[in-house]
């Protein structure tokens, strides 16, 4: 196939022409500053991993996470460009086609159909231009105005890779912006481009890039279903295709009559006869094909062909089939030593100074003014007592979020699922699972939300009952509270430990569910590797302060009601007289109930078990419960812990919070996710799991220590 490009790109004859006498170029767009009545809704369409989330972050101004790695947007986003207010973009789920398979490609491929908005911003990664162009040829199409976002050329240039923008600006016939998203480069340009496109409603002219049989197939279906696709406003072109394609959704939606519909398929049936092909394969063929060409035309690599790129040589040794894991297990080992070893220990200390200095400020201040006794238990043994308990950790949650935002934004996660997949394999999953898993060490909520980019059911499923399982960041101040009261050696590895016993118990579990209620066969994996970057200093900051605030309006927020409901069950008995001895609370009598059930796992008492309640809320909750029901001012936190349990009961304690239930907010995602049915078994079955698991550690570690 040695044709020049310009002698094949032809326009289709299902395409009217367009005026291009006005065509939106950037200095007749320079003036323009949300004219009155400026009223514009952008899709922000393309691959995943191609750079959306940074653009939307950068043009409207929010702070979405972003990843450098495939499905970090499970949903669509909408906000307001900061300089055009009037222009609303909307920031889809990234799809690698418009024949949609899992959820999130669902909803992006019905927003572009259906909800047909003013133009379509298609954000393209210029280092994987020939994949991405598949997508764009597809957005093409539908027949909606379009700009293309030639992402990324910052890594072209350093490459040493040149792509000839205005060759391929014509050859596909649709205007294309060579943009870095990371710093705002030629952004300004691209939506001066994008507005154009909307205000004259420019259509792509698509190409008739199909040859041979597959180009009678197209045009003979089009000529029969051209005026049910324009009554239902869809392009002649895509419904053609589609309806090579097989696609059931299409068929139905224009009402495609039963002869309509043989003709249909016998025009296909001679196709495929012709070519050797399927259908489907037929059309990608044809579309492969005319996207090599241009690609050919345009784009020239600097390195040769099959050398290595820097990103597959450090491949090399960080996937290798045997060091990849001990490797992962290394890094994770240093993430947990740099965030609970002595800076996270550090920092900590100092905050909690700081906060016991306040505290005693306050207190005093309260006593010399000779308030009243119960509001000066409220304020300083509830909210102060309860609310900074849990605040002196954040300096720990930052360092961890910074560790593991460094790993996602330089590339290294998607490894990490590439990695898992054989191990994942095992229980029914696929490496994909593994990215809602790392998710969950930081949020169980997205971390289930995130399960929506596994296009198999079952395993979508699956994925959600075990990600609560994994270690969330706001368990944190439990097991630093406790490791730092009772294990004064080797405080990282018992961390380590209950992280890796989440791993652990999530396997165990998977596998007795996929030999049971979930049967079947893992789904085949396919992941792409982004390429290795260097961390960006605003990506990895954005993301840890989303972390911070979110730790800080919790605090503030449920925790603070939690802690003033806490301390009012626990400073009042049961006929509401003040009480000095929470053992004769209406916290008590309601914790006593409870308590013999938890007395097998060596922490039977009503003050553990409410704290256990009162984390359901939030696992922070624990902390700042235990904070106030352990008043005393002249021992601390750790001294009165040590008098209470014993460090079996402690880790065994521990270990219950790693297993039980996530909080409400997570078990309410998950219901939204899987149903109500699947999510009691959720619950209960955490309950289960929890009990056990402690009850053998407890057991164990008697034996072990006696």
């Amino acid at each position: 196939m040695d044709q020049n490009p310009q002698q094949t790109l032809e326009k289709d004859e299902f395409i009217p022409e367009i005026d291009h006498s006005h065509d939106g170029t950037i200095d007749d767009l320079r003036n323009i500053n949300n004219p009155k009545g400026l009223h514009l809704t952008f899709a922000l369409a393309g691959n995943q991993n191609s750079g959306k989330t940074t653009l939307f972050n950068y043009l409207t101004g929010s702070n979405q996470h972003v990843g450098n790695w495939p499905g970090v947007t499970v949903e669509r986003k909408v906000g307001k460009i900061k300089k055009y207010p009037g222009v609303e973009l909307v920031d889809l789920p990234g799809i690698y086609s418009l024949s949609p398979y899992s959820d999130e490609e669902i909803i992006s491929r019905n927003f572009i159909i259906d909800e047909k908005p003013d133009a379509i911003i298609n954000i393209i990664d210029a280092n994987n231009l020939e994949r991405n162009l598949y997508l764009t040829l597809q957005l093409a199409e539908v027949g909606i105005p379009m700009v293309i976002a030639l992402n990324m050329m910052d890594e072209i240039e350093e490459n040493g890779d040149v792509i000839n923008v205005a060759g391929l600006e014509n050859d596909l016939g649709i205007p294309v912006v060579p943009i870095i998203a990371r710093n705002g480069s030629g952004v300004t340009d691209l939506m001066l481009r994008a507005i154009g496109v909307a205000l004259h409603r420019e259509q792509p002219p698509i190409r008739d890039i199909c040859e041979g049989e597959v180009h009678r197939a197209v045009h003979a279906i089009g000529h029969i279903i051209e005026s049910k696709a324009n009554a239902f406003g869809y392009s002649a072109r895509f419904v053609s295709t589609k309806l090579i394609e097989g696609e059931e959704p299409i068929k139905r939606s224009i009402g495609l009559s039963t002869q309509e519909a043989k003709i249909v398929e016998s025009i296909v049936a001679e196709m495929e006869t012709a070519t050797g092909l399927d259908r489907e394969a037929a059309i990608a063929d044809s579309r492969y094909q005319f996207i090599g060409r241009v690609s050919a035309a345009n784009f020239k690599r600097k390195r040769k062909l099959g050398e290595p790129s820097s990103s597959e040589k450090i491949d090399k040794v960080l996937t290798h089939k045997y060091a990849a894991l001990p490797i992962f297990f290394l890094i994770m080992l240093l993430v947990f030593w740099l965030t609970f070893g002595p800076i996270g220990s550090w920092l900590t200390g100092m905050l909690s100074f700081a906060i016991e200095w306040g505290t005693g400020l306050v207190d005093a201040a309260l006593t010399e003014a000779g308030m009243a006794e119960w509001l000066h238990s409220l304020v300083v043994d509830g909210i102060l007592a309860g609310v900074g308990s849990v605040l002196s950790f954040l300096p720990i949650i930052l360092v961890l979020f910074i560790c593991l935002s460094i790993m996602e934004d330089c590339g290294y996660m998607a490894r990490a699922a590439f990695i898992m997949d054989r191990l994942l394999r095992k229980i029914g999953l696929s490496g994909r699972s593994f990215i809602p898993f790392i998710m969950g060490f930081g949020c169980t909520v997205p971390a289930v939300m995130s399960a929506r980019t596994l296009e198999n059911k079952r395993i979508r499923y699956l994925t959600v009952l075990l990600a609560p399982f994994m270690s969330c960041g706001a368990k944190v101040p439990v097991y630093t509270l406790f490791i730092a009261a009772f294990f004064s050696k080797g405080q990282i590895l018992i961390m380590f430990s209950l992280y890796i016993l989440g791993i652990l118990v999530a396997v165990l579990t998977g596998l007795i569910l996929n030999n049971t209620a979930f049967r079947g066969e893992p789904a085949p994996f396919i992941i792409e590797l982004p390429p290795y970057r260097f961390p960006s200093f605003k990506n990895v900051s954005l993301q840890v302060w989303e972390k911070a605030k979110d730790f800080i309006e919790r605090a503030v927020t449920i925790i603070l009601v939690a802690t003033v409901a806490i301390w009012f069950l626990g400073s009042f008995d049961p006929k509401f007289y003040w009480t000095h001895d929470s053992a004769n609370s209406l916290l008590a009598a309601l914790g006593g109930l409870l308590a013999p059930i938890f007395k097998p796992l060596g922490f039977g008492n009503w003050q553990a078990v409410t704290s256990l309640v009162a984390g359901l809320t939030a696992k922070e909750s624990v902390v700042s419960t235990m904070a106030v029901l352990y008043k005393t001012p002249d021992s601390s936190m750790a001294e009165v812990l040590q008098s209470i349990f014993t460090p079996a009961a402690a880790y065994a304690f521990l270990v219950f919070v790693l297993l039980y239930p996530p909080c409400i907010a997570a078990i309410a995602t998950i219901r939204k996710e899987i149903g109500l049915k699947w999510t009691v078994f959720a619950v209960i079955s955490e309950i289960a799991t929890a009990w056990l698991i402690s009850f053998l550690v407890y057991r164990t570690l008697l034996l072990v220590l006696v």
